[in-house]
């Protein structure tokens, strides 16, 4: 088994929440990209995670704490910036996310600071979220999946409050193309999916994007489970299982983590089947996260996944 590389952001989440009877914020490391990396990590993957950090008290934390859930940092660089943060507050389990940071401190890996050999190395390789609307992370991003020699897996984790108008939907949108167009494996969610193109069903999105070079699709559905469009087979909905939710904070990055976990020990799938269980088990994953507060401290192990959902 190789390893996987992890192209995105990492920041510091401040979760709104209460503490006697008063509003108070929990810091918590975040990312979805560091979440899908400690995804990997946790159920049993070998993984790199590759981005800009800030040089302060909380990127050591973020650092000390991808050290500890067993995510290599060889492809991360300093930069001379405080750690951005995102602070989401809540109406039920679904955050409502707002960034703070300018320059942001994720946003400055160039591609001249990627470790090409690193990525040239790796079995899978991962790009998407927040920082493809950084100029620099995006050209960093576009030179890491041109030299990628095994699997890209793509996810465009849209945060709406971060577009700037119609003009930078329509740009993000044309970036999803590009990505898409040679991905191995592209997931969004229902929101993504509803942004990007509006008033298509997600078994339309899924197809097109297969349409436009992906071999394979997964929408995520919260509750509802997923959709996959594999190649050679018509959008299927696998459902989800029954949990008790109360923080979906990295629900669907750790759907993005155990597919890619299982890329690296199987590879890809062949047969469409094979797509539709590895779906089911990462809808597992998602739910015993969606019962823990947090994202990436709520990633489980795979034997945790397994005990929670026996039989």
């Amino acid at each position: 088994m190789g390893y996987a590389v992890v192209l995105g952001e990492a920041l510091v989440d401040l979760l709104d929440t209460e503490y006697a009877g008063e509003p108070v914020y929990r810091q918590a490391v975040g990312g979805g990209p560091l979440n899908v990396a400690v995804a990997v990590a946790r159920l049993g993957g070998a993984v790199q995670f590759v981005g800009s950090l800030g040089d302060d008290v909380l990127a050591g934390r973020i650092r000390d704490f991808l050290a500890g859930a067993g995510v290599g940092l060889a492809g991360a660089v300093t930069v001379p910036v405080p750690t951005a943060l995102a602070v989401a507050t809540f109406a039920g389990p679904e955050p409502d996310f707002r960034f703070y940071g300018e320059p942001p401190s994720y946003g400055l890996l160039g591609p001249d600071d990627l470790d090409t050999d690193l990525v040239a190395g790796a079995d899978v390789v991962y790009c998407g979220s927040i920082v493809l609307l950084q100029p620099p992370v995006l050209a960093a991003a576009r030179r890491a999946w041109g030299i990628a020699p095994g699997l890209r897996v793509f996810d465009p984790n849209v945060r709406p409050r971060l577009l700037d108008g119609p003009a930078a939907l329509a740009g993000l949108r044309e970036t999803v193309a590009e990505f898409a167009a040679s991905a191995h494996l592209v997931k969004l969610s229902t929101a993504d999916a509803e942004l990007l193109y509006p008033g298509e069903p997600v078994e339309g999105v899924a197809t097109y994007l297969r349409e436009l070079g992906a071999a394979t699709v997964v929408v995520t559905l919260g509750p509802d489970g997923a959709v996959v469009a594999a190649t050679g087979a018509d959008p299927v909905r696998v459902p989800a299982p029954r949990v008790r939710a109360v923080d979906a904070t990295g629900a669907g990055d750790s759907v993005m983590g155990a597919l890619v976990a299982d890329l690296l020990v199987d590879g890809e799938p062949t047969d469409p089947a094979d797509w539709h269980r590895r779906v089911a088990f990462a809808l597992r994953v998602a739910g015993l996260v969606c019962e823990a507060p947090g994202g990436a401290v709520a990633m489980p192990t795979r034997a945790e996944v397994l005990r929670r959902f026996a039989g």
